[in-house]
């Protein structure tokens, strides 16, 4: 966090929206938004927000896996392939 440029109270965020939005798309941080001495919201460009969505997937997806083995929920890869197989009919026409 870059101090005073990345944390802003709302009422600066009102009177300087457009300048706030080309920070965040040119700089790439985040800026904070505080109300009342406290922050509140957090600015994010549209890329930076869609490639944390991504890697919290992709978080998600190993936590769920780190599950299903600790669960013994596993499977071989054969026996993995041949139930798509079958779930997709592959071998029929």
């Amino acid at each position: 966090m870059n101090s005073k440029e990345d944390i802003r109270p709302i009422s600066y965020i009102k009177a300087n929206a457009a300048e706030i939005l080309a920070q965040v798309n040119e700089t790439r941080r985040p800026v904070y938004v505080t109300q009342n001495g406290e922050t509140k919201a957090v600015l994010l460009d549209t890329e930076s927000y869609e490639k944390m969505k991504k890697a919290i997937g992709l978080l998600k997806l190993l936590a769920q896996g780190e599950q299903d083995i600790s669960q013994k929920q596993v499977m071989s890869q054969e026996d993995f392939f041949a139930a798509m197989d079958r779930s997709f009919d592959v071998n029929h026409d």
